[in-house]
């Protein structure tokens, strides 16, 4: 058995890490290839850090494309080969003419979620404006919905399977930038990363609006190194680049930030 309570130690997503330790046990018991759900990128984070302290088992994260925000994991005993074909996924085409009705990521969810499915069995959604959208799922549920995702908003919608190769990927748009800093406070760097100042930047740490590494951070002293991606919800990410000093003894950062 795995050391469960060691393990769950400072885990914030504990439903979901307990449902994965118990797919762990199973991989090892079974010799199988166990999957996930989709996870949340803070799950995703959680279930990373634990499967880390383990020699027992390891993981493989897929979600469809390179850049996919909700993952599935698969998971298997450590002396098992693992790659991203033994991540079941799906992918569908929702087609329909949105140009007097356009729709959103939460519309197009929605239309999703109304048919019974839950949210764990979905993956990224990738919205083509007028043209519809496409979905990443669960092998499992794509003959389901190709029969009831019928319409989304007062749009009727084909829905259809694609191959995985005919995702639509955008990049997303990112921003180079440097600052120098006394520190590497999480506030002041983050202040100039997202261009806002330093008191708000303060407000939306301690109201647990921003995550380093997809952990949630309520302290804005909190200390930043090279590597360290924040996260604030709805104002997109920043990844703390190269780091250097310079001649006065400050930090000379240089920042990406993604919108």
């Amino acid at each position: 058995m795995l050391p469960r309570d060691d393990l769950l130690k400072g885990v914030e997503n504990r439903e979901t890490a307990v449902r994965v330790l118990d797919q762990a046990d199973q991989a090892i018991k079974t010799w199988e290839v166990i999957c996930t759900d989709f996870l949340s990128p803070p799950e995703l984070a959680d279930v990373q850090q634990m499967v880390q302290r383990l020699t027992e088992v390891e993981i493989m994260a897929w979600g469809g494309y390179p850049q996919a925000e909700r993952q599935r994991v698969a998971i298997a005993r450590s002396d098992l080969p693992l790659d991203p074909s033994q991540v079941a996924i799906a992918a569908l085409d929702i087609t329909g003419n949105f140009l007097f009705d356009p729709a959103t990521h939460r519309d197009f969810l929605g239309a999703i979620l109304g048919t019974g499915i839950v949210r764990e069995k979905v993956g990224d959604l990738l919205v083509l404006g007028e043209r519809g959208a496409q979905a990443i799922v669960v092998p499992e549920l794509v003959e389901f919905l190709e029969a009831n995702l019928t319409q989304v908003r007062s749009v009727p919608v084909k829905t259809r399977p694609i191959d995985l190769s005919e995702l639509k990927i955008r990049e997303p748009k990112k921003k180079e930038l440097t600052t120098v800093e006394a520190s590497m406070r999480l506030d002041a760097i983050a202040s100039a990363g997202f261009g806002m100042s330093r008191n708000k930047m303060a407000d939306l740490i301690t109201t647990g609006d921003v995550r380093v590494n997809w952990k949630e951070i309520t302290q804005a002293s909190h200390s930043l190194k090279s590597g360290d991606l924040v996260a604030i919800r709805g104002k997109g990410r920043l990844e703390v680049g190269e780091v250097a000093i310079t001649k006065k003894d400050r930090y000379r950062i240089q920042l990406t930030r993604y919108v």
